[in-house]
């Protein structure tokens, strides 16, 4: 089940990744994440038995493990290179980048070399399978294990970093991500004494192997799952909230923007370009609709004021009055506009909000939308 969803969170990530990339080819943070998230969906799907069946029968016994084992290093790597580039300058993060390639480059050889001098019949082994005292076997688990604990721990210390000057959300899962790091770092590290264990012809108790075993899949991966979607989850819901709210307010301002639309057609902003269009008519739009309906609504008060200045009560805050005595006012004063009389006086203010944020304004322009929607 574990397996199941992180193949499908990977294929989703990346696939937003490969989108984000092609609208910034330049960037290289995003292509670090890109080509991490490939590269573990590729090492995860070499680990599936149909997989792993194909490969070994178009090149030979022992390809996938090596293929998914170099391609695993490789998702490290990768790792390292956004946490350089999002630490340092571009040219230093560059440079840095290329030295890492280095000990990539020396694992993948070495584990390499190691696979093609392993006998076809010995090559077709897990960890706690393997035949440890054969050198090659042994060289093969011993180097990928040293790169995994050295970009493990590097990750991790940039993790904890980060999770230290960060705030809400993505300190909590920075935070989730530095255990998940550090439980693999012990794993891996657990491991590489194993393996060295049972080079030297020693013994390796099972359940010792089978902790191993059960702190990477069942306590280190899915915190880092966790770790990964928690802010971006956090925010998604916070978006959601924000979008219901626009939504709601979008549609209580529609009596009061509605007659004032009627009064004052002219204010109305037009929204004859395309990419206006594009922008506000999309899921998101709900917030530039909103947004605009307030602001059409304070022009239109103000256009009306002049004839609403003889109604005092109206220019102070609204929220004491009763409903009906703000419609009568407001319908008042749009029954004279419409009917050209002479307007007593300026523009003024109406229905002063008692703050300087635009929630303030809105609950007043609120207040006189749902006076006006009583019949």
């Amino acid at each position: 089940m574990v397996s199941l969803f992180l193949g499908a969170v990977l294929v989703l990530s990346l696939v937003r990744k490969l989108v984000q990339s092609l609208w910034a080819p330049d960037d290289r943070l995003l292509r670090s994440v890109t080509c991490c998230l490939l590269c573990a969906l590729l090492t995860f799907s070499l680990g599936l038995p149909v997989s792993t069946r194909l490969v070994d029968g178009a090149i030979g016994a022992g390809s996938a493990k090596l293929l998914q084992n170099v391609l695993l290093l490789s998702t490290l790597y990768w790792l390292v290179c956004f946490y350089l580039h999002s630490a340092t300058d571009p040219d230093t993060g560059r440079r840095r980048a290329r030295l890492e390639l280095v000990p990539l480059g020396l694992t993948a050889a070495v584990i390499t070399l190691a696979m093609v001098t392993t006998p076809p019949h010995e090559r077709d082994h897990s960890f706690t399978t393997a035949h440890m005292q054969a050198p090659e076997i042994a060289v093969f688990y011993c180097a990928a294990g040293l790169y995994l604990c050295y970009a493990l721990a590097m990750a991790l210390w940039w993790t904890w970093r980060y999770a230290r000057l960060s705030t809400g959300p993505l300190a909590h899962g920075l935070w989730v991500l530095a255990v998940s790091l550090a439980s693999m770092v012990g794993a891996s590290a657990l491991r590489e004494g194993m393996v060295v264990t049972r080079w030297l012809g020693g013994t390796v108790p099972l359940p010792l192997t089978l902790v191993t075993k059960h702190l990477l899949e069942t306590v280190a991966v899915p915190l880092f799952i966790i770790g990964l979607l928690y802010p971006g989850i956090v925010n998604r819901c916070s978006m959601v909230r924000l979008w219901w709210r626009h939504r709601r307010l979008y549609r209580r301002l529609a009596p009061l923007w509605t007659a004032l639309h009627e009064a004052f057609p002219e204010d109305a902003f037009t929204r004859a370009d395309r990419g206006w269009r594009r922008v506000t008519h999309g899921w998101t739009g709900i917030h530039h609709r909103y947004y605009r309906r307030v602001i059409e609504c304070r022009d239109g008060l103000v256009r009306l004021s002049p004839h609403l200045t003889e109604f005092e009560a109206l220019s102070s805050a609204t929220d004491d009055l009763p409903r009906e005595v703000i419609a009568g006012h407001l319908r008042a004063a749009l029954r004279a506009h419409a009917e050209s009389e002479p307007a007593p006086s300026r523009a003024v203010p109406i229905a002063r909000p008692s703050g300087d944020s635009v929630t303030d304004d809105v609950r007043q322009l609120v207040t006189l939308s749902d006076a006006l929607a009583v019949r």
